[in-house]
């Protein structure tokens, strides 16, 4: 029988002795790890092992046969060679896609196949030491015929003195990958600082038994240690607010330890631990001026038997955690303009809940802040303070809101002019006018523009601000014609004729109207009075308005002297009736006069009648006889004819 073999028939004697239930713990607090193996991280495959820790085979092939191993980072798709048979790995125990593990195919027989050495102990202090394996059988593939990993962890002295074993037990089959924690603790004995842990695959390879390994660790471990903030019992973590300012006392207590010494550390941001001076009570006060965003680890390092300067002598309490919160950030909020009696609604973000103030409001949690009537009293600056899910209250801020009040147009009173006259119209109450109609406006988009109608005319103003509701009012301005007065045209009458003037009148708010002067009319108070005027002359119709002043209209009225034609005259040169005087003619200077004998010749004609005809042509005495005349006296009235007879 191989040399071996028999010593592992030994090792399993003696297992049966001094082995304690599957997989020891430590009851109570662990230091750091002193020796941690995770076979490190990269690109597949790892490199082997140093010489001394295995005696398997080492193989970059990713699917090690019996009695090999491999360092790899998975272990899946094309590189597991047992799909239906092993489990797909993706990842090491710590989830680290590139950490490395040791992947072992177990030997046809019981065998050491893993050996570490821990160097740099305290003696005197009890360490755990423990490992991940994960089975990699799949459940569906276990059963009869198959064996699953049991490993024996045995740790000596570097002279072979046996300090504990003990065994995982059987570790089962499971659907998908399952990382199992193995421990076994051991006391270093005096003078001592060097172990040796060994790992015993005492399950038969060949069909089964195939495992992966990793992070084993060496850890003091030691009595409880309680902690909290102000007691023992108290909580194990604190928040603070971003800038805020606060003293927290952290105390701990170590049980069943009549002697202890202490050494607090603090993990700023997990930048890593560190002792922090002069604290060696089994209290501590964290103190935080105008706080940092951050998380802030402390706990309380214990002696485990030996020198508390040394830090693979100390175990830890659980870290109490003083958490900073950030603030939260309010974004800006734009300035708004609302209409009176609109809804205002302003809208903050960056929190859970919020805090309005504003001019006109009590303080409100409400967000959307909504005002669902807004007044001029509503307008100013509204600030608000949002409020995170750690309850941090952020910086305020502030928005300003302007209300824009309704417009009430304000007009000038209804006005009356007269026609052609000019008037300014007033209006009030916004920003913005717009006057219809436009005619008869020097302007029809200021609030008083200038109004010259042509007629009465309602003017209408709409008034409106910044795109808020618009008010009307109008304006009437009542346009008084102007009084017009028509005399009815010139008339002609002969001397001893009556004529009726056509007079007519236009206009409004008329009071009077006369004709001037009176001579000759039968009533000048009548716009169509009879006129028996001797002479020529002028009438006036003239109409008063009472408001706008008044019109004048002539007619003049020619009266042609009434004409008497003498029918025999002699020119003999007695003194005696010498000239054909026909009376008034000449007031007809226009008048045309033509003579002629009873042959039709003309012996005589003039244009007006200054000089009556003495009975010659062309300065010789006509014979006695009858003669024929004609007289025009151009106006329009009809032609005279007859006779006259010159006698000698």
């Amino acid at each position: 029988m191989r040399p071996i073999l028999l010593k592992l028939i030994f090792l399993a004697f003696c297992i049966g002795f001094a082995l304690q239930s599957n997989a020891q713990t430590c009851s109570g607090s662990l230091g750091d790890p002193v020796i941690n193996q995770d076979f490190g991280s990269g690109a597949n495959p790892g490199a082997p092992l140093a010489a001394g820790i295995t005696t398997m085979n080492y193989t970059t092939n990713n699917c090690p046969n019996d009695g090999e191993y491999t360092i790899a980072n998975s272990l899946t798709g094309s590189g597991n060679c047992h799909p239906n048979t092993w489990q797909n790995v993706t990842a090491d125990h710590t989830g680290n896609p590139n950490g490395y593990m040791m992947i072992v195919n177990a030997s046809a027989q019981p065998s050491i196949f893993f050996t570490q050495t821990a160097n740099g102990l305290c003696p005197n202090t009890t360490y755990e030491f423990s490992a991940y394996i994960l089975n990699l059988i799949r459940l569906a593939a276990s059963g009869a015929g198959v064996s699953e990993p049991n490993i024996t962890f045995t740790i000596e002295t570097t002279d072979g003195k046996i300090l504990a074993i003990d065994s995982t037990g059987i570790i089962p089959a499971t659907d998908s990958p399952h990382w199992q924690k193995d421990s076994v603790y051991f006391t270093v004995p005096a003078n001592v600082s060097d172990v040796v842990v060994k790992m015993t695959n005492i399950a038969p390879g060949g069909n089964g038994n195939d495992l992966i390994l990793d992070d084993i660790t060496f850890r003091a471990c030691g009595p409880i240690i309680e902690s909290g903030f102000a007691s023992i019992t108290g909580s194990t973590s604190q928040r603070l607010c971003q800038g805020s300012s606060a003293d927290f006392t952290l105390q701990a207590q170590v049980a069943g330890n009549n002697n202890p010494t202490y050494q607090w550390q603090s993990n700023p941001n997990g930048k890593g631990w560190t002792d922090i001076a002069g604290e060696t009570n089994n209290f501590v006060v964290a103190k935080f001026t105008n706080a940092v965003v951050g998380t802030y680890q402390y706990r309380l390092g214990v002696a485990n038997g030996s020198d508390i300067s040394s830090v693979g002598c100390r175990v830890y309490s659980p870290p109490l955690t003083v958490t900073v919160d950030s603030l939260p950030v309010v974004p800006a909020i734009a300035s708004q303009t609302v209409c009176e009696g609109y809804p205002l609604q302003l809208t903050a973000s960056g929190g859970i809940s919020y805090i309005w103030s504003g001019p006109n409001i009590a303080n409100s949690t409400k967000n959307p802040l909504v005002i669902n009537n807004a007044t001029p009293a509503d307008a100013g600056t509204y600030t608000v303070q949002a409020v995170s899910d750690k309850g941090c209250t952020s910086a305020p801020v502030t928005t300003t809101v302007k209300v824009v009040p309704k417009v009430v147009a304000g007009v000038s009173s209804n006005v009356v002019v007269c026609a052609g006259e000019s008037t300014q119209l007033t209006a009030s109450g916004g920003l913005y006018y717009k006057w219809t109609p436009a005619a008869g406006l020097d302007h029809d988009d200021i609030p008083n523009p200038v109004a010259t109608p042509l007629q009465t005319t309602t003017y209408a103003v709409n008034v409106s601000n910044d795109g808020c509701n618009d008010d009307t009012k109008s304006i009437a301005v009542t346009v008084i014609q102007n009084p017009i007065a028509d005399a009815g045209g010139n008339k002609v009458i002969f001397e001893g004729q009556s004529v009726k003037l056509n007079g007519t009148i236009k206009g409004d708010s008329i009071s009077s109207y006369s004709w001037t002067p009176t001579t000759g009319l039968d009533n000048p108070a009548s716009l169509t009075p009879v006129a028996s005027p001797a002479d020529d002359i002028t009438y006036t119709l003239t109409v008063v308005s009472g408001n706008c002043g008044t019109a004048n209209s002539n007619a003049f009225v020619r009266v042609y002297k009434k004409i008497t034609i003498p029918n025999t005259f002699s020119p003999n040169n007695d003194g005696i009736n010498d000239y054909w005087n026909i009376d008034a003619l000449v007031t007809y200077p226009e008048s045309a006069v033509m003579v002629f004998d009873r042959y039709g010749q003309k012996v005589y004609q003039s244009t007006g009648y200054a000089k009556p005809w003495d009975g010659t042509l062309n300065r010789a005495a006509l014979p006695q006889g009858t003669y024929y005349y004609i007289i025009d006296l151009k106006n329009k009235t009809a032609q005279l004819s007859g006779w006259v007879l010159i006698v000698k």
